[in-house]
């Protein structure tokens, strides 16, 4: 499998940690980049990106996030190379970054040194009645209106929008086919990112990430909806900052 393809990194010269960044549903690894000189100066961006959006437009989505899990593991762990390395996952991306944690501790492979989720209820309290995925498009799209992640001048291009709303489609049903298998709790970190007034999370879901790990499980809130990574960004790029800080010390 060409590893190349599925990872869009940022430049960095001389990383002393890789941070694997995981999309929403719809997402793209590329929105991560711009994080590259926020962050920074030794800690290397590498977006993760799925069939069906960027340069991998062409190619099928995955509808399974078992099947996205298993294909991205073994990637991740040939592209570190010894370097330590943390995950970073909103939505979607929260539960991808969280079960390719724990494929990687299975097939006992090298494991992050951080799992760092955002916009997600714990895996173990989610509610799958809401199906998104099976909406006509006019539906569909009045759903992305209301999560407010699609900047408005995007979302009135029709055709666009349908171009991109297969994949989007095919994300929503990784999303709501997802069913959470117990396991023994990660050994590393977890720290949780929610907005206030996302009203696709409840706080005592969010609050339950903490039985997910044998360790620590802190929780920020940050003010915003579901897209406050992108409206707060100026307050939750410092709060990342000082958590990869703290797991790998700048020396």
């Amino acid at each position: 499998m060409n590893s190349s393809r599925w990872f869009v990194n940022g430049q960095c010269s001389s990383p002393r940690l890789r941070l694997y960044c995981f999309s929403h549903a719809g997402g793209d690894a590329a929105s991560y980049l711009g994080w590259q000189a926020a962050l920074a100066p030794d800690i290397e961006i590498w977006g993760v990106r799925l069939p069906g959006r960027g340069s991998r437009f062409h190619e099928a989505p995955y509808r399974s996030l078992d099947d996205a899990v298993a294909a991205i593991t073994p990637l991740i762990d040939a592209a570190s190379a010894g370097l330590p390395y943390a995950f970073f996952g909103h939505s979607l991306g929260a539960l991808t970054a969280f079960e390719v944690a724990r494929s990687l501790r299975r097939q006992r492979l090298s494991e992050p040194t951080a799992l760092i989720v955002s916009g997600s209820d714990a895996p173990d309290t989610r509610d799958p009645r809401h199906r998104l995925s099976v909406l006509d498009d006019d539906a569909l799209l009045d759903a992305l209106t209301a999560f407010n992640g699609i900047p408005a001048d995007l979302l009135a291009q029709r055709e666009l929008m349908e171009l991109c709303l297969p994949t989007t489609r095919a994300d929503f049903e990784m999303v709501e086919t997802y069913r959470y298998t117990p396991d023994e709790p990660l050994a590393i970190p977890i720290d949780v990112f929610a907005g206030r007034t996302d009203t696709h999370i409840n706080a005592d879901r969010v609050l339950a990430w903490r039985n997910q790990t044998s360790t620590s499980c802190t929780v920020q809130w940050f003010d915003g909806d579901h897209f406050f990574i992108d409206a707060e960004r100026d307050r939750v790029l410092p709060r990342l900052r000082d958590i990869l800080d703290y797991q790998v010390p700048v020396r």
